[in-house]
This record gives structure tokens, sequence and C-alpha cells, in this order.
């Protein structure tokens, strides 16, 4: 059934505090704006969102969590609509079918299910102008077309600012401050105006920006040492493992970490470790 009816926000937490790992400030974020979005009875838009940051830090993780979050089958639901930008909108030169062919799909999803849910995944390889598609969608609008989008989310993937966010964290760093001391405001303007101007971003020069319609710029920071051995320990649990410390050394021995001399943060943050953790097992 589309109810939309959504699970407590103590819930939300719940998940997003034992699954996701260094990330305060995402963490902080989509609590806040689901918590807003949620207690609202009419909101004045669709909720959008846009997860920035380095591969394996956790942004596919908060969109399946988020999506859970309003339909319990998660990906599974057919209320939950996920897009590729590789595999769903390959073609440069097919653009101009590819806004009609999304504009047709979410005004049939959303007359469907007013509580649908779209996450739109690798947005830097998403082709300039494509997103504009979706503008009318997630503007201040009643009814389109008889029908309101006001309750549905959007959801938008991407590695673009990624090396802003990781320079911020690095300065942090350099600086003797703790990470948990970033905050939003410091990454917040520079994340908008670096993926506005970021030919590969999807977002580039987009209207969504300017016109102010994603609500939250959502940053997730670079995974340091620490937290990749929390994410490998989260896999044994989940795989009904005892925690073996040893393992969980040699798994995250075999990580690679950046910059070259300081070594402080994940390259592919937590991505490869069910992987290596596979091979450890045998």
């Amino acid at each position: 059934p589309c109810n939309g009816e959504l699970s407590l926000s103590t819930a939300l937490k719940a998940q997003l505090d034992a699954k996701l790992f260094g990330q305060h400030l995402a963490k902080d974020v989509v609590l806040r704006a689901v918590m807003g979005f949620t207690n609202n009875p009419s909101p004045k838009k669709p909720l959008t969102l846009s997860l920035h940051g380095w591969a394996g830090t956790g942004k596919n993780f908060v969109s399946q969590i988020l999506a859970e979050h309003v339909h319990p089958a998660g990906l599974r639901s057919k209320f939950v609509h996920l897009f590729l930008a590789t595999l769903h909108f390959p073609h440069q030169d097919q653009v101009k079918l590819y806004k009609e062919q999304l504009q047709n799909w979410i005004r049939g999803n959303v007359s469907a299910c007013p509580h649908s849910v779209f996450i739109f995944d690798e947005m830097d390889k998403m082709h300039p102008g494509l997103i504009d598609a979706i503008k009318p969608f997630l503007d201040y609008y009643e009814q389109i077309d008889r029908v309101s989008y006001r309750k549905a989310i959007f959801i938008f993937l991407s590695n673009a600012g990624g090396d802003l966010i990781n320079k911020a964290a690095l300065d942090f760093w350099t600086s003797g401050k703790r990470r948990e001391e970033i905050q939003l405001k410091d990454l917040e303007l520079l994340l908008s105006v670096g993926v506005f101007n970021n030919k590969n971003s999807g977002l580039w020069h987009s209207s969504l920006i300017d016109r102010n319609l994603i609500d939250y710029f959502v940053p997730f920071l670079p995974l340091e040492h620490k937290h990749v051995k929390m994410c490998i320990r989260a896999e044994m649990t989940a795989r009904g493992y005892a925690v073996d410390e040893k393992i969980v050394q040699a798994v995250a021995d075999e990580m690679t970490f950046f910059p070259k001399e300081q070594k402080i943060y994940s390259d592919k943050g937590c991505k490869t470790v069910q992987a290596k953790l596979d091979i450890h097992e045998d």
C-alpha cells in the first residue's frame, strides 16, 4: 500500500546511529530534514536532498535507509525508484527523449502514490541539463495538471564536491581540530557553489540550485581508519560472526589511504569491505 506512514524519527535515528559511521553532519542534516518534512501536514514542496562525498562514505546507504523509512520494502518497493545515470540515461544525443521519459515516469508514479521516493545515483555522470527536466516537480506548485508532488521525496547522489569536502576535512585535521567540529556552514556554501560550477556534477549550472529547489546539501566526510574498522565489525555482525579483531585489523590493513604522506582517509571508504571480508573468511 502507498501509505507513506512514516515510522517514527526515533527509528530513523536508531538506524543511522547503528549503521552509519563517521558522518555526524550527514546524520544530523538528514534527521532534521526528514523530521521537518514529516511533521509538516502540508509541505510547500517535495523534500529534495543532494548527498555529496567520496565513494564508500555512506550515500547509497543513507538513501536506502531513508527509502525504508517511508516504504518498509525499501528499494524493493514499487513506490521507490532508483535511477542510475549510466544505465538509464547513457546517450548524450538522447537527452531530449530522456527528459520526456523522466517527466512521464515521475508524473505517473506520483499520481499512483503521492509518497513516492526517487533516487538519482551517479549524478556526476548525468548529462548536463537532463535533471532540469524535473524542475517543475520540485518547485512550490500546489498542483501540476491536478497532481500534487509535495509529499514526494527526491534524493540525488553524487561524488561531485567530494574533493572539496575532503580538502575541508584535511584542513581541519591539519589545524588540529576535531572532525566533529566541522559544521554544515563550513561546507554548505562551498558545496552548492562547487557543484553548480562543476561540469561533472549533473547539477552544473542547474536551475535547481539557481532557484533554491534543493532543500539540503548533505556532505559525507572521508572515512578514517577507525570508521573503516567500525564498518568491518558491523559487516561481521551482520553476517552472524563473532567480531575477531585480528581479522578486523587484517582487512583494514589491506585498504589504501590518502594523502600519501599522512594516510588518514580511506580511498574507497567502506566500499570494498564486503569483498575483502569474503577472502578472509575462507
